[in-house]
């Protein structure tokens, strides 16, 4: 069955001063798993499906919070060229209580994973925006990763394609040990529409 965003989703509407959500945030809306944890239909339908009442309660934080966070970013038509709609993601390091409800939302994320990382990677630049305060908030440490050349130290070089060459990235070696769990953190996953 074919509907649109708004009607996918009934959180999917503007307010005061928003632009209205686009249909990849829509969806991401939509996918989210929201439980009312004193409606009893629910949290049966959850046990059901193997979901205990705290995973329950943090798939409706999650649902919440990202609700919050999509209500403080701006949107930006034909920027930087025509035909890019551009999502500024600034405005959630504005306010302390939306840079908070960011960091717990990277966090119930994780914690929904089910595997705790021992290593936050954060790609240059924008992982650095959000790689050590997540690090912190998981008790794991944290390692950066930047451009060629801009790292001090022995370092591990890893190259990787873009859409007009090559560019390479590099991390300090001994970094990351052998076994440990790593958990990647950029900024974005750029898609169309």
């Amino acid at each position: 069955m074919s509907t649109s965003a708004n009607a996918a989703h009934p959180l999917a509407q503007t307010s005061n001063n928003q632009t209205p959500l686009t249909s990849t945030e829509a969806a991401v809306l939509a996918s989210s798993s929201v439980s009312d944890p004193n409606n009893s239909v629910t949290a049966s339908s959850d046990a059901s499906r193997g979901q205990s009442a705290a995973a329950a309660a943090g798939a409706s934080e999650l649902a919440r919070t990202k609700i919050t966070l999509l209500g403080a970013l701006k949107h930006f038509a034909d920027f930087p060229i025509p035909g890019i709609q551009f999502v500024d993601i600034l405005p959630l390091f504005q306010d302390p209580t939306v840079h908070g409800a960011l960091l717990r939302a990277l966090e119930l994320q994780v914690v929904e994973f089910g595997v705790k990382p021992d290593v936050v990677v954060g790609l240059d630049a924008r992982g650095f925006l959000f790689g050590p305060s997540l690090a912190l908030r998981l008790n794991a440490s944290f390692v950066p990763v930047r451009k060629q050349g801009k790292m001090p130290g022995p370092c591990v070089t890893a190259a990787y394609e873009k859409e007009y060459g090559t560019d390479f990235f590099q991390m300090q070696e001994g970094a990351v040990k052998p076994g440990q769990k790593v958990l990647v953190v950029d900024d974005i996953i750029a898609t169309g529409e």
